[in-house]
Formats: C-alpha cells, sequence, structure tokens
C-alpha cells in the first residue's frame, strides 16, 4: 500500500463517549471490590455478650449514649459488617 493510502485515525466524540463509559465501568468495578473498612465491635466485656441488634441499639439507637452517625445503614445486621471481638460469646455462623 502506498503512502498515500493509509488514513490517520482521528477519535471523533463517540469514540471520546465510548471509551468515557469503558472507563467509567472499570472504576465502578475497581471501587466496588475493595474491602470494607467499618470499626470492630470494641473487645470490652459488655459488647462481647451483646447477640441481638436490640441490644446494639440500647447505646447505638437515635436516643442512646452513642447513637450510630448519620447514614448508617439501619438493616439490623450489625455483624454482616463490624467483626465481633476475640470470645465473643454470642453465636457464630
Amino acid at each position: 500500500m502506498s503512502e498515500q493510502g493509509k488514513v490517520a485515525w482521528k477519535p471523533n466524540k463517540r469514540d471520546a463517549m465510548f471509551l468515557a463509559v469503558i472507563a467509567v465501568v472499570i472504576l465502578l468495578l475497581v471501587l466496588g471490590t475493595k474491602e470494607r473498612t467499618t470499626k470492630p465491635v470494641p473487645d470490652d466485656p459488655v459488647h462481647q455478650r451483646v447477640t441481638k441488634r436490640a441490644t446494639c441499639l440500647k447505646c447505638h439507637g437515635p436516643d442512646g449514649a452513642r447513637p450510630q452517625p448519620p447514614g448508617h445503614v439501619r438493616g439490623g445486621q450489625c455483624f454482616q459488617c463490624h467483626q465481633q471481638p476475640a470470645g465473643w460469646i454470642g453465636s457464630r455462623r
């Protein structure tokens, strides 16, 4: 093929949008797979005996001594995110 027959590729708006969408998808996949960074349950006698959400909410409910921060998940499964202390008396899954 001669030098005159070669055409250089020039990206247009459609190509740029496609690359932007691919970059966003990759970013979401990377951010979605990072490990959770929740605080562990304190390792003290009070927290070692907690086995129910109702017990957690005595202190961490809206009127408790240390309420949950704004935006905290209200799912009711505290130990799904927060790691139990060593020697925890409650049932393990």
